[in-house]
């Protein structure tokens, strides 16, 4: 297993072989492929350790990317197999999180990971049903997963941070004064 996948990641991997239509005028394979590999593992690491993405769908649940980063180390090229591994980081209420890495002959090419959240077919935010959320926690890194009955019985206005540790959301002031730029009252 490569060394930057966790040894309790939950993982699957895609190959998939470089056509040339994805390559650019360098010969090599056009950044913007990669997002799209990783969404390739993403529906099959669904379908192979949760449900179909179809199966979502139909419940009138999508998972929208909210946030998408790559790190590029080295280039793929026509005809070259990559391996595309994708686990699931976390899940928390309306949102979860998934990793990815892509080899070609043992070697490390590209790293990322994307956010996404929760939304119904108009576009809303919709939290991922309890059972849903359960199962889907069985499978996310231990590392990250928060406290699932701590999460469910905390109050609205307390939410586990990004790293996973429980806060409170400060009150919303209820009045605050006007201020000049310069800092006069």
């Amino acid at each position: 297993m490569i060394d930057c996948i966790p040894s309790d990641a939950t993982t699957w991997t895609i190959v998939h072989r470089v056509a040339f239509h994805e390559t650019d005028a360098m010969g090599i394979v056009h950044h913007s492929n990669y997002l799209r590999y990783c969404e390739n593992a993403r529906v099959a690491w669904l379908e192979t350790h949760d449900k179909s993405y179809s199966e979502w769908i139909g419940t009138g649940l999508h998972f929208a990317v909210t946030h998408a980063e790559l790190d590029y180390r080295r280039p793929a090229r026509f005809d070259d197999r990559l391996e595309v591994t994708t686990w699931l980081e976390w899940v928390r209420g309306a949102s979860l999180a998934m990793a990815y890495t892509i080899v070609c002959r043992s070697e490390i090419l590209v790293t990322g990971r994307t956010e996404h959240a929760s939304i119904n077919d108009e576009g809303k935010v919709r939290r991922i049903p309890r059972e849903d959320r359960l199962r889907l926690s069985a499978s996310a890194l231990a590392a990250h997963a928060p406290d699932r009955q701590r999460e469910d019985a905390l109050p609205s206005r307390t939410r586990p941070s990004r790293s996973g540790s429980l806060r409170a959301h400060p009150p919303a002031p209820t009045s605050v004064p006007a201020r000049h730029r310069d800092g006069r009252g």
